[in-house]
């Protein structure tokens, strides 16, 4: 597939400096150090690089906004569970997430990024649960799994969706991706242009 046009609009350090427009939204987020700038460069496509990748986690603290094909708008959101973030940091990304994802009228879905490589982690539960409980759609999205066996992978991805029958009654769409060779990217971008067609 061919590269996207992405034009960058803006970061925000707090919910009130998000940018005024009518575009559809749709946001990535997930654990620090999960793959999400690699993933969102690869959606993008194209030499230049989006969103920064960095070998060290939790480098994203602002709210980035990317405008697309001059349709609609990927916002990156801050990582949430890097360790080496400070107590009182970590609550102003949480604030600066949760005041976005509960209070931003533009957005249409949330991308929730989950490491395929590895088990089920608590924080990851935790935050498809409050995505739930908060009534935000979302689609689970795996990273990764060109890192993996597929039996290791398909083992993770049971495991994690097991864990979201304790307080789900049924599962969002499911996304399997790998930035290195591109999977994922057809079915992500198609999702997006369905949910546009609709709106």
């Amino acid at each position: 597939m061919r590269p996207l046009s992405a034009k960058f609009l803006k970061s925000a350090a707090e919910y009130e400096q998000c940018p005024n427009y009518n575009r559809a939204e749709f946001a990535f987020v997930g654990r620090s150090n999960v793959g999400k700038s690699s993933l969102i460069n690869a959606i993008v496509g194209g030499r230049e690089k989006v969103a920064l990748v960095s070998s060290k986690p939790g480098k994203t603290r602002l709210i980035n906004f990317f405008e697309i094909m001059n349709k609609w708008v990927l916002v990156d959101l801050p990582g949430y569970g890097y360790a080496k973030v400070s107590r009182s940091a970590k609550d102003i990304f949480q604030a600066i997430v949760s005041d976005y994802l509960l209070n931003r009228k533009n957005l249409k879905c949330v991308f929730q990024l989950i490491d395929s490589k590895i088990p089920p982690q608590e924080i990851d539960l935790a935050f498809s649960r409050w995505l739930m409980e908060s009534e935000i759609p979302f689609v689970l999205v795996y990273t990764k799994a060109d890192k993996t066996k597929q039996g290791a992978l398909d083992k993770n991805i049971e495991a994690y969706h097991l864990a979201m029958t304790d307080f789900a009654e049924g599962l969002p769409r499911t996304i399997i991706t790998s930035s290195k060779k591109g999977d994922g990217r057809t079915e992500i971008l198609s999702f997006i242009d369905k949910v546009l067609s609709a709106s």
